[in-house]
């Protein structure tokens, strides 16, 4: 597991309150920086197109479709293809990646948890993301930055930031399918309908393959997007901590988080292991799509 890095911090994001506030830059940090040979600035969205029609200056892409997903079994790309693909991207293990995008940063917290995941210590994420740089009328190019390859070891996973589906089950006290113990705090973080099972699927969005709807058990449902602000920046720290707090999410609990394929649940992990710094926080990125398509598994409604 990577130490985590010392970095320069933002001033402005200083009277928040946040455990780690190095983890959060404004947009106007990442605008004094553009010029900064030690930071890369990543976008990363859920519409892999916008890239292409403009983008902070110097900033690089990655799709999560083809750069971060195997594209044959279901997983993410391993230890070695992650080393290349940063060597690609101009990235060393002393390099500041600050990752942006659009959904109120949804997939950048997702890319965010993965590079965390794969042992990458120095990262930011740039509050508000490309709504926020693009309503403040900041520059944007079409300009595709090319940078020298990097040297990149191959990293070593850290496996206290990741769940799989056994994990799971044995998090909310059963084994052999049968109840035996008490469950720890396991965060659903999908829209109440996806929670009740009145929907299997996003709101607005395609069904995507779930067989059977409703929630882990024990799951309580807080949205990912109630930790943000109407402008899409993260909420301060007293904010996250009564969100979360007072449905019995502590700072001293194991806790699971986990939405449809980890995406939005990345978002609520960064929130609660970044920001508010809870120690024992897990994204069960398999999710909803390998919990309501699995034989036996139990569910609520």
């Amino acid at each position: 597991m990577a130490e985590r890095a010392t970095l320069e911090v933002d001033p402005r994001v200083l009277d928040r309150g946040y455990a780690h506030p190095e983890v959060l830059v404004t947009t106007e940090w990442v605008a004094e920086h553009l010029d900064d040979p030690n930071i890369r600035i990543v976008e990363s969205d859920e519409d892999v197109l916008l890239y292409e029609l403009g983008h902070v200056p110097g900033a690089v892409k990655i799709d999560w479709h083809t750069d971060l997903q195997d594209p044959l079994v279901r997983d993410f790309i391993g230890p070695e293809q992650f080393a290349q693909l940063c060597s690609r991207l101009g990235i060393s293990p002393q390099t500041r990646v600050i990752f942006y995008g659009d959904k109120n940063n949804w997939w950048a917290a997702y890319a965010y948890w993965f590079f965390r995941y794969m042992g990458h210590g120095p990262l930011s994420i740039m509050d508000g993301g490309r709504k926020k740089w693009e309503a403040e009328g900041r520059p944007m190019t079409r300009e595709v930055p090319q940078y020298p390859p990097a040297e990149y070891p191959v990293p070593t996973p850290n496996p206290e930031l990741r769940a799989f589906r056994d994990q799971v089950l044995a998090h909310i006290g059963y084994r052999d399918r049968q109840k035996v113990a008490e469950g720890k705090p396991l965060v659903d973080v999908r829209s109440p309908g996806e929670y009740t099972g009145e929907l299997l699927h996003m709101p607005e969005y395609p069904q995507e393959g779930a067989l059977r709807g409703g929630h882990i058990p024990g799951a309580v449902n807080i949205p990912w997007g109630q930790a943000v602000t109407e402008e899409g920046t993260f909420k301060n720290a007293e904010e996250l901590k009564e969100l979360y707090g007072g449905r019995g999410i502590l700072p001293d609990k194991d806790i699971v988080v986990y939405c449809r394929i980890g995406e939005r649940s990345s978002h609520t992990w960064f929130v609660l292991h970044e920001l508010l710094g809870y120690p024992q926080v897990r994204n069960y990125d398999g999710s909803w799509t390998e919990w309501g398509n699995a034989v036996g598994l139990p569910i609520e409604r």
